[in-house]
């Protein structure tokens, strides 16, 4: 009996699939960049894999130490840090409320945000330097024997270290340097599809089509300068004279992305595109009692739940005046992540928190509106819940997401510049009241949740795929190699038009000197 016993479990143990896990070298973003990394990190420690987080000493949420992974802390300080994200923030919300009404305080903003840019690219490209510089610690990422490097291209240390210690490389992504993703690695034909930024849908008239080709050059001007300034000096130097960035970049085996068609509109893309929208969401957990107490209070009118992400804890004093007073003439609870002062006009209904539950609230079926400044992990959190939003946009990409949500017709929408206690009141009774904002946010989340698979067990998947197979070369389009004249045929169209041309040119000619011959034989029998 014991003997078909050990049978048994040597058989079943034999069943299982192999434990030996990959080693991951994880190259983050900073910021709420992080959070999203720090799921994958997770998951891939759960898996069995050996996770190691490259980090600056100024780290904003990147731990030292963590279960999940091991560390290697440089001794390197870069610009994108809590302090000068908190300070350009702050000034960017000053700036923003005169957008609508002074081109002076756009072109300031604009100016600012691209200062910050340029100082955050310059740091990184510092930090790659020192890094590449220090050969006892490039021959420890060499002697680690890593099998793949996870990172984030909105800055390109990642991309530069990888090429560098010769590893396959897989990317989460949204953003690269100052280009969206999609735009960087598929054929986005500027007809149907805008330019992240415009506020354009998919479906166009010929002027929106102008402000898109606009918007597109502008973005294509901005991402040159970057590349030029900072990633190419880099390469020349690092990777050989005939390498620039540009290859490097497109040379990544997969792209996780962080958005879906539920999100995005309908759009050409690649084999080595992987969509993982909502990777980061997942059912809710009960509320602390406390909490709980509070939203049940609410009977059968609901909650709202606010939050304006990590970066900007509150508003302008006066905007959260107007803000409290709206609420404060609801019959709704409201629950409220503010850092700064209580505002007078506060009301009775509603609970301020300097953290929230965030996820858990939105999956809780007392919740009916989500007040958000539109940063893609909360907008993906009420498609993952089906809870409808009022979009309160602050900066970078803020505006845009909330765009798409307006355009499929789950969101109201609240320039911080106009808003007062009228306009945000009636934009928070429109989506509570008229069901459409909740019943298209529903079928969204049906959308979004029927899939065969997780976003988050696709991502991980196509990692250890990557893992297995030692890259993807073979989900990779070479179109990157080609110049501008080969990818878009221009000089095949141009041999065609010399060829059609010559032909026509010669028949012409042709039918000419027959008709000349004809009359002058005619005219030699008339002689």
């Amino acid at each position: 009996m014991i003997q078909l016993r050990l049978v048994m479990l040597a058989a079943l143990l034999c069943s299982l699939p192999g434990a030996d896990g990959g080693k991951v070298l994880v190259f983050p973003v900073d910021g709420s960049h992080w959070l999203n990394m720090n799921f994958l990190i997770q998951e891939l420690h759960s898996r069995g894999h050996n996770v190691t987080v490259i980090r600056p000493k100024n780290s904003w949420y990147i731990a030292a130490e963590s279960q999940h992974y091991q560390s290697i802390t440089l001794d390197v300080i870069t610009g994108f840090d809590e302090k000068n994200m908190h300070h350009f923030g702050t000034r960017f919300l000053q700036l923003r409320r005169d957008f609508r009404t002074s081109f002076a305080a756009l072109v300031e903003a604009s100016g600012e945000f691209m200062t910050m840019m340029h100082q955050i690219h310059k740091s990184v490209v510092d930090k790659m330097e020192e890094i590449f510089e220090d050969a006892k610690l490039m021959q420890f990422f060499q002697e680690a024997k890593y099998d793949v490097v996870l990172t984030d291209p909105c800055f390109g240390g990642g991309v530069l270290l990888a090429h560098r210690l010769g590893l396959p490389l897989v990317f989460n992504v949204r953003w690269t340097i100052m280009a969206d993703g999609h735009h960087t690695v598929a054929p986005s034909p500027l007809s149907y599809v805008p330019i992240p930024g415009s506020e354009l849908a998919d479906r166009m008239t010929f002027w929106q089509r102008v402000k898109n080709v606009v918007f597109a050059l502008l973005v294509l001007n901005n991402w040159r300068i970057m590349k030029e300034l900072y990633y190419n000096p880099f390469v020349h130097r690092h990777f050989g004279p005939d390498v620039n960035y540009d290859e490097l970049v497109q040379a990544a085996d997969i792209w996780l992305m962080r958005t879906d068609f539920t999100f995005e509109f309908p759009r050409p893309t690649m084999p080595n595109v992987v969509y993982m929208g909502g990777f980061q969401c997942k059912p809710s957990k009960p509320l602390p009692q406390h909490l709980e107490d509070f939203v049940q209070s609410s009977a059968e009118h609901g909650v709202i739940v606010m939050s304006l992400g990590t970066l900007v804890g509150t508003l302008p004093e006066d905007t959260a005046e107007h803000v409290a007073a709206a609420f404060a003439q609801l019959p709704q609870k409201v629950i409220w992540r503010h850092t700064g002062k209580r505002p007078t006009t506060l009301g009775n209904n509603t609970l301020l928190l300097d953290w929230l539950p965030q996820n858990d609230l939105l999956g809780h079926p007392k919740t009916r509106v989500f007040v958000a400044h539109g940063g893609t992990n909360g907008l993906q959190e009420a498609i993952y819940h089906g809870v409808p939003i009022i979009g309160l946009p602050l900066m970078f990409d803020q505006d845009d997401n909330l765009f798409r949500m307006k355009v499929k017709g789950v969101a109201k929408v609240v320039d911080l510049g106009t808003l007062n206690k009228d306009n945000f009141l009636e934009a928070v009774k429109a989506v509570l009241y008229e069901p459409s904002y909740r019943e298209k946010m529903q079928e969204l989340s049906r959308l979004h949740r029927d899939q065969p698979m997780k976003p988050l067990d696709r991502a991980v998947f196509w990692i250890e795929f990557v893992m297995r197979h030692k890259g993807a070369s073979h989900l990779r389009s070479d179109s990157y190699k080609m110049s501008w004249i080969q990818y878009h045929s221009i000089d095949v169209i141009a041999l065609l038009l010399v060829s059609v041309t010559m032909m026509s040119l010669i028949c012409v000619l042709t039918v000419k000197y027959l008709c000349c011959k004809v009359f002058s034989g005619r005219k030699e029998k008339l002689d």
